[in-house]
């Protein structure tokens, strides 16, 4: 069972709150690219909100901060947002939007493998399952075995 959202900024037709997801890469494409993977596995009902954050401003490879934060208020639904960052500067420019308290309300910087972990939070976030559930099953991605 999912919450519905509430507040004076919820529209009556805004639906269940859901984690949003944002996938922090130093490539636009790479992001792109995992967000859609990770929809597509998802779809069959409701998918999650997810927004790829990737590359810098000018289109370069990089991390944007004021990407990051765009990308994390566009999927917010008032259920909390989870980020996942690829490697170095987008973890530490996550974590730096987190203390300075940029991000919504909510937001968190989970643990997980880039691909898989995205995944396995975008398919439980479509679920209604709660951001506690999100960050595990992405954690949990750590542990899946290829061979």
């Amino acid at each position: 069972m999912t919450a519905e959202r509430q507040g004076p900024d919820s529209a009556p037709d805004a639906g269940p709150a859901l984690v949003g997801i944002v996938l922090v890469s130093h490539s636009a494409r790479v992001a792109e690219a995992v967000a859609e993977l990770a929809r597509d596995l998802a779809a069959g009902g409701a998918v999650a909100p997810v927004a790829a954050a990737g590359g810098t401003a000018l289109g370069g490879l990089g991390t944007s901060a004021e990407r990051i934060v765009e990308a994390a208020r566009e999927v917010d639904r008032g259920a909390g947002v989870a980020l996942l960052a690829d490697l170095g500067s987008s973890v530490l420019t996550v974590k730096a939007l987190l203390m300075e308290g940029e991000l919504p309300s909510g937001s968190a910087l989970l643990d997980a493998p880039f691909v898989e972990g995205a995944v396995a939070a975008v398919v439980t976030a479509s679920t209604g399952a709660p951001l506690s559930a999100v960050t595990a099953a992405a954690a949990e991605a750590y542990a899946y075995r290829k061979a």
